[in-house]
């Protein structure tokens, strides 16, 4: 029996976003979760994990990438030149 494969993304202590770090094997959610902090924060890198098993990751190819995005070009009102952002909101 082959186990399925898991994508690992991490989210550092100074990151806002997770960032996909790896991929590994393991029989069951519990043991990917577990066998990815072993393997990818070994040295307390991280403060939170995500294992996603690859086979339910939909994503686009950056082939279709103009036909894809192309759409929202139109949509000016979601660029944000628009908008007045006050200074103590971090992270935008």
């Amino acid at each position: 029996m082959t186990w399925p494969l898991y994508e690992v993304f991490v989210r550092g202590k100074r990151g806002l976003n997770h960032v996909h770090v790896g991929s590994l094997h393991a029989p069951d959610d519990a043991s990917a979760l577990h066998n990815a902090r072993d393997l990818y924060t070994r040295r307390n890198e991280g403060v939170s994990i995500w294992v996603v098993r690859s086979a339910d990751i939909v994503a686009s190819s950056p082939d279709e990438k103009d036909p894809l995005f192309a759409p929202s070009g139109d949509k000016v009102y979601r660029h944000p030149t628009f908008y007045d952002i006050p200074d103590d909101v971090p992270h935008i």
